[in-house]
């Protein structure tokens, strides 16, 4: 996979740098061809080459039956580029000079004039351009010298044959030069580009194999991709350690409900022993004691069954509400006479109160009964035996509200935001406090199942406040 993407890269990075060297090496060939075409000196305040202003300089000469002479203008011109003249007449006498160097000839022969051209002319110290100019059907000639030293003319000989040749190795050495170049540019540019995805690759297997330890500096192009590889990191850490807490807390429940089912199985089954042996003799009396102790084991046990399968369909959504049109003021007084029917609560304390008579509303009553028991039950079993427990139940214009208040112990603050949570227990439990421990989680996900809202605020030593949120029918 690294080497796929490298490759990639690289093959991207090799095509740029070979198609910019191409034009490169296009660019310094036209750069060479324009400089040696025009070696430029300032005249008039414009560029124009030596062998230009020789060539042009025939319009500065002038002509007559008298001799020759030049213009002024013309002499300007060759004061400016520190320059000379020579005319000469058809036999290559000298006719004028301006400015001319003491070792000048004053008569040059043919060859004389292509020795002066071609190469450097020691004996004047200057580089020569010739030029001609036409008068009268008499053709005169004129040397323009120029005295800089940084001008230079090289006249160059070579056979077509050795030039192809030699231009062939030069362009491949160049082209070997450049590739290398290139390739170690593109490789180092590549391991640049590519580093930051071999992290993220990396920070992605360190992911799968559950090492959430994983945090990179976000920057450069993937500055977006390590913030949320980092985001993730933080999250699965998060959900890892809940996992963690989630499994030590099943563990613990799954312990307590064990110890819980265990003590009246025992119960149950010391008693069946004891009413089937020959040996013991019971009076009727006894044995419906025994029998009623059996009994109520028996219901405890069929409870706590009954909230696992309650509790998991609940969560799955695999419970279908029987939903009906009933008096939810109805429904609440009925749960607190229950409870304090009940003889363990008969001498509890426990206020009932309504805004209102009727206050309709569409619930499955069976659950939302359930509910509301569960939340008074709590504020009985999770206090001492004086606590003041109020129930109201209130219509306001958006919603019905079922709040259930007491002035017990409160529940701490670490403890609040888990009493939602399946198998918790807080640490006031109570020794009348024998149930499953899903209580509360049940009671939440019926509400959510009506679509409501349950919220619970406590303070410790102050008391609690249950509060559940209804849509009017």
């Amino acid at each position: 996979m690294r080497w796929k993407l490298t490759g990639r890269y690289l093959f991207s990075v090799v095509l740029i740098v070979v198609i910019v060297i191409i034009m490169n090496i296009i660019v310094v060939i036209g750069l060479f061809v324009v400089q040696s075409m025009n070696e430029d000196f300032l005249t008039n305040g414009s560029q124009t080459s030596a062998e230009t202003i020789s060539r042009s300089f025939e319009e500065f000469i002038v002509i007559s039956e008298s001799g020759a002479s030049v213009s002024e203008k013309g002499k300007d011109i060759l004061k400016k580029n520190e320059a000379w003249l020579q005319v000469l007449d058809e036999d290559g006498r000298e006719i004028y000079r301006y400015r001319a160097p003491e070792g000048a000839k004053t008569k040059y022969t043919p060859m004389d004039i292509v020795q002066i051209y071609k190469y450097f002319e020691k004996d004047v110290l200057s580089t020569v351009f010739v030029g001609e100019k036409t008068y009268s059907d008499h053709r005169f000639s004129y040397l323009v010298g120029f005295t800089s030293p940084y001008l230079e003319r090289h006249v160059l000989t070579t056979d077509t044959r050795n030039f192809v040749q030699a231009f062939k190795v030069f362009s491949l050495t160049v082209i070997i030069v450049d590739g290398f170049i290139a390739l170690c540019i593109a490789y180092i540019f590549s391991k640049r580009l590519t580093q930051p995805m071999f992290m993220l690759i990396d920070s992605i297997k360190r992911l799968a194999n559950r090492n959430y330890h994983v945090y990179h500096q976000p920057k450069g192009v993937y500055k977006e991709v390590f913030a949320n590889i980092n985001l993730l990191s933080q999250e699965l850490k998060a959900s890892e350690k809940e996992r963690k807490k989630l499994d030590a807390m099943r563990e613990e429940w799954i312990g307590n409900i064990s110890h819980d089912i265990k003590t009246p199985l025992a119960s149950i089954q010391g008693y069946a022993e004891m009413i089937k042996d020959p040996e013991y003799q019971f009076s009727q009396d006894e044995i419906r004691d025994y029998a009623g102790i059996i009994e109520r084991k028996s219901i405890y046990l069929r409870d706590v069954i009954e909230d696992l399968n309650l509790s998991t369909r609940l969560r799955n959504k695999e419970l279908m509400l029987n939903k009906k049109h009933i008096n939810i003021v109805s429904l609440v007084r009925n749960a607190v006479i229950d409870t304090l029917n009940n003889p363990s609560y008969s001498d509890r304390h426990i206020d009932f109160g309504s805004s209102h008579e009727v206050i309709k509303v569409e619930v499955d009553d069976i659950l939302i009964r359930r509910a509301i028991s569960n939340l008074i039950y709590n504020a009985i079993v999770h206090n001492r035996e004086d606590v003041a427990i109020k129930v109201q139940v209130e219509k306001n214009e958006d919603h019905i509200l079922i709040r259930v208040e007491d002035n017990g112990k409160g529940i701490k603050q670490e403890e609040l935001g888990r009493i939602f949570d399946r198998y918790f227990r807080g640490t006031n439990t109570g020794e009348l406090h024998r149930g499953s421990g899903l209580g509360m989680a049940i009671t939440h996900d019926i509400v959510i199942a009506h679509g409501g809202e349950i919220e619970v605020r406590s303070e410790v030593g102050q008391g609690t406040i249950a509060e559940i949120k209804l849509r009017p029918a």
